[in-house]
């Protein structure tokens, strides 16, 4: 049986500052009664269950009071209203929890020590977000359009500007292939450097945006253009590149990562 989850981590007021949040979860016997709300929660109109960070302790520091918990999204109490994001695209939503009773048994390691979990998991999700197959296969992508888009009757992957820009971008991607493979496989790294997850997020956003950015100035004013799904188009190259600013944002501001590194790495 397949399970889909979403992340029930981000609150109006509580985003790049996580441990900020104000989700609640009393315990009543075997049950937590939760009251609050989630927002920007990727795909919670289609998922099956969220993992949510909740406030066990309102008296506990930030982040000694948070627990871990797994919510089945048909629980009773529990309404998702959508968020349509600049790319006409509906994959946000606000998520809220009104008196939603959910089982003790689906708390998540100890109670009020739910951060743990959060840190790994934030840690994994920064990785992902580099995108370093994605970002190869894009950069991959605006080569072959280039060798088709025609400026003055020539292709302009002939241009030079244009080439030395790929060239630059081929290099970067390839520095953040070999820092993601030493990061994932090196277990020592890992251990010894955790926040060094930021690093990738932060130049895989960097990265991406930039192929995003060069991909929409190649279309051109053919991005522009509205057609039927059935058609092909070149939209989706403008409605990925607004989708991409937004990259500097989710998963951890990048002035938040950038925090991270001067307090754990530099010192």
């Amino acid at each position: 049986m397949d399970l889909w989850f979403c992340q029930g981590f981000s609150e109006p007021g509580a985003g790049s500052d996580l441990a900020s949040l104000r989700t609640s979860a009393r315990r009543e016997g075997d049950e937590y009664v939760i009251n609050g709300q989630k927002i920007w929660t990727s795909s919670a109109h289609y998922a099956d269950w969220m993992f949510a960070l909740v406030r066990t302790d309102p008296e506990a520091r930030k982040q000694l009071g948070i627990s871990f918990l797994l919510i089945d999204m048909k629980t009773r109490g529990i309404s998702v209203r959508p968020i349509i994001t600049l790319d006409g695209d509906h994959h946000l939503n606000e998520v809220f929890l009104d008196e939603v009773r959910v089982p003790v048994t689906n708390l998540v390691g100890e109670e009020n020590k739910g951060w743990d979990c959060a840190k790994f998991l934030l840690a994994n999700e920064r990785t992902g977000i580099a995108n370093v197959g994605l970002c190869r296969e894009r950069l991959d992508y605006a080569r072959e359009l280039a060798s088709h888009t025609l400026q003055a009757g020539r292709p302009l992957i002939e241009d030079v500007k244009l080439h030395r820009e790929i060239a630059v971008l081929d290099a970067e991607i390839r520095a953040l292939e070999i820092t993601n493979a030493r990061f994932l496989l090196t277990e020592s790294e890992q251990r010894r450097l955790p926040p060094f997850a930021s690093v990738l997020k932060l130049k895989g956003t960097e990265i991406q945006q930039e192929i995003y950015q060069l991909l929409t100035r190649i279309a051109g004013p053919a991005g522009l253009e509205r057609r039927t799904p059935a058609e092909p188009s070149l939209a989706a190259v403008n409605a990925r590149y607004f989708y991409s600013r937004a990259a500097s944002v989710y998963g951890g501001s990048s002035e938040i990562q950038k925090d991270i590194l001067a307090k754990t790495v530099v010192g």
